[in-house]
């Protein structure tokens, strides 16, 4: 670490994957720092804190280019740190020596259930003290209920999981979505009258369950378009893999090697075989009609 020039910044602490409804309060506190003449900033970790710690993956609400991309978007600086270099950091080194000295720190904010230094030793309380003894103020969000249960990253993943794209979405504060580039197939959905974007999840992120979802996809030039997406191993044909396949209600026209971003916004079936293409054909259009009495595009 490198000790950077004095600038007062107001820094939000947490992975904020998702984005979702709690981490945005914890957003919020310190953008409302700059009324105060203070930068609002992210302390953003390469990986997460909890997979260097274990090994263990954890599947993302969003991928890291989206992640960034928002928070920019929200006018926070970021502030990229390796978290293998400073895992074995102090409770009080973590505030003296990353957030006050090397990035000149005056205000932070983080949930309430917030830990950091060696082990996680420290907590919001711990935080909340340390800051005071360095002049830094401090802003612990409390949490953010939906419906009886705590707004957090591993409810919203397992809503996905489960299909609950309603709760999902209500957590998020946004529709859970993901861009990729449109890959060549094997034109099959072409084939029914129903041509589709075929699409790789990205592999970090959470998978939706298997299934049909009524989702709007966004083309390259910020266009929405009511779809159906289909994630799942195409049981009435090979039945290998997971993938996404997405029909454009309303577009016609080359989307191979381009982005698109689909948006879930409700589960309309479950994935299962058909007896013949032709009752998997008379099902899609039964599925677009459902869609698009659900969807509006703006």
């Amino acid at each position: 670490m490198t000790t950077t020039s004095v600038k007062q910044r107001a820094i939000a602490l947490g992975f904020f994957d998702g984005l979702h409804l709690a981490h945005k309060a914890v957003l919020t506190a310190a953008l409302e720092q700059q009324k105060n003449g203070q930068t609002p900033a992210v302390l953003l970790f390469d990986e997460h804190p909890f997979e260097a710690l274990t090994g263990n993956r954890i599947d993302r609400l969003m991928t890291d280019e989206d992640r960034r991309a928002a928070l920019l978007g929200m006018g926070f600086e970021i502030l990229d740190v390796s978290f293998r270099a400073i895992r074995d950091l102090s409770p009080e080194a973590f505030v003296r020596r990353l957030l006050r000295e090397t990035y000149g720190c005056g205000f932070v904010s983080c949930g309430y259930n917030y830990t950091f230094g060696a082990g996680g030793r420290g907590n919001a309380g711990t935080l909340k003290t340390l800051c005071a003894a360095e002049g830094i103020g401090t802003a612990v969000c409390d949490r953010v209920r939906h419906n009886g249960a705590d707004v957090c990253s591993s409810a919203i993943r397992e809503a996905i999981r489960q299909g609950d794209l309603q709760t999902a979405n209500e957590m998020l504060g946004a529709a859970f979505s993901f861009s990729s580039t449109v890959l060549h197939g094997d034109s099959r959905g072409a084939g029914l009258g129903f041509p589709t974007a075929n699409l790789a999840l990205p592999k970090a992120l959470v998978v939706p369950k298997a299934g049909v979802y009524a989702t709007t996809a966004q083309t390259e030039d910020g266009t929405l378009h009511p779809a159906v997406t289909d994630v799942g191993r195409r049981p009435t044909f090979d039945g290998k893999g997971i993938r996404c396949e997405t029909f454009l209600l309303d577009f016609s026209g080359d989307l191979y090697g381009r982005p698109l971003r689909v948006f879930f916004h409700a589960f309309l079936r479950e994935e299962k075989a058909f007896p013949s293409p032709e009752a998997l054909r008379e099902q899609i259009g039964r599925d677009a009609e459902q869609a698009a009495a659900l969807l509006t595009v703006t």
